[in-house]
């Protein structure tokens, strides 16, 4: 599954006023630099006889892309993803989210500036899964890692080059490279500090309608065909992990007991996880029934807890919400963007309410 992460550890990491530890900040500060003096311009790597054939296709496409995204989705024109840098790893960062035995209410991370986050980000897989390992022993929490193929710095740096393409995701499909940028760029427009559920599925709409009008105007039939299929196990896996999400919560609620997980509690979760992985197990049959067979979700499958809920939560809960918002603004994106705004200026329960009013 492909996770993005709405702010760079490094402004979590920047913003410190003490918060954290010295060697948190020092990993986010050489981490976000080596990726920053990686990039280069992506006209600078089209004229490189060196460039591969195929990174310059990908890096063209990116580039209309890009420009798509300012002149039909009024999304920021800057200097964000108008370079590119290679990572040479898997992941941008790997962020760990944490939650307890009967909630899936994230464990937050609180940093001046950019608010509080449910999940923490690392520059190096190896500090992450130690962290993990850490709030399951001290803490007890339930634990998950992810890396993340991109991250926005909110447009803060982009006096210093902005937000470069990278490695980590150039390659996908047309449609997932579309929808990747478009989400990047959509918490330039709007964040909220301590809201990562308004943010993730604000930009999760934002890239949802943004991929739809690409595809529709400037993609080929094989792109579309393509991420038809993907878009749809990706949609049916999601309703898989709410109608869990849904189960779970219910179950948390009717079992609350002084201690931190009864004996009834534990069995209940035990039989919904079940249930879950039987689902997906049939999912994976239909799919390859239907000639599209796929085992992207597996580890995430394998690995599922309240954590891993918990953080797909903030990307579903509230786009059916904005979704309906951009649609009672007559699918005009400037007017979508400052109704959203608007919103952003409420407290957070308003904001709910107005979104939970619209779907």
């Amino acid at each position: 599954m492909r996770r993005r992460a709405a702010v760079g550890a490094l402004l979590a990491a920047a913003a410190l006023t003490g918060c954290t530890s010295a060697a948190y900040y020092g990993q986010s500060v050489q981490g976000h630099l080596a990726l920053m003096g990686a990039a280069r311009p992506i006209d600078e790597l089209l004229a490189d006889p060196a460039t591969p054939p195929d990174l310059k296709a990908r890096l063209m496409l990116a580039r209309r892309i890009r420009a798509f995204a300012v002149s039909d989705l009024a999304l920021p024109d800057n200097a964000s993803y108008h370079r590119y840098s290679d990572l040479k790893r898997r992941a941008a960062v790997w962020n760990v989210a944490a939650a307890p035995p009967d909630s899936l209410t994230l464990k937050r991370w609180c940093f001046p500036f950019v608010g509080c986050v449910g999940y923490r980000g690392y520059y190096d897989e190896a500090a992450a899964r130690a962290l993990a390992a850490q709030l399951q022993a001290q803490e007890g929490l339930e634990a998950s890692v992810y890396g993340v193929p991109a991250y926005s710095t909110l447009g803060w740096l982009n006096w210093a080059g902005g937000d470069p393409l990278l490695s980590t995701f150039i390659r996908y499909p047309e449609g997932e490279l579309a929808r990747m940028v478009f989400h990047e760029l959509a918490h330039q427009v709007v964040y909220v500090g301590d809201d990562t559920m308004f943010n993730e599925s604000y930009a999760t709409a934002v890239e949802r309608l943004g991929v739809q009008r690409w595809l529709a105007t400037q993609a080929g039939e094989p792109a579309r065909r393509e991420y038809a299929a993907f878009d749809a196990r990706r949609r049916a896996f999601r309703e898989l992990a709410r109608a869990t999400r849904r189960e779970l919560a219910a179950i948390y609620k009717q079992n609350r007991a002084p201690a931190p997980a009864s004996q009834a509690l534990t069995a209940m979760k035990s039989e919904a996880m079940a249930r879950f992985r039987q689902r997906y197990a049939e999912l994976k049959a239909q799919w390859a029934a239907a000639g599209t067979p796929y085992d992207g979700y597996d580890a995430w499958v394998a690995q599922a807890n309240n954590a891993f809920f918990g953080v797909q939560a903030a990307y579903d809960d509230l786009v059916p919400g904005f979704e309906a918002l951009f649609a009672r603004e007559g699918g005009d994106w400037p007017r979508f963007h400052a109704a959203v705004r608007a919103l952003a200026r409420l407290p957070a329960a308003e904001r709910r309410q107005a979104l939970s009013v619209l779907r």
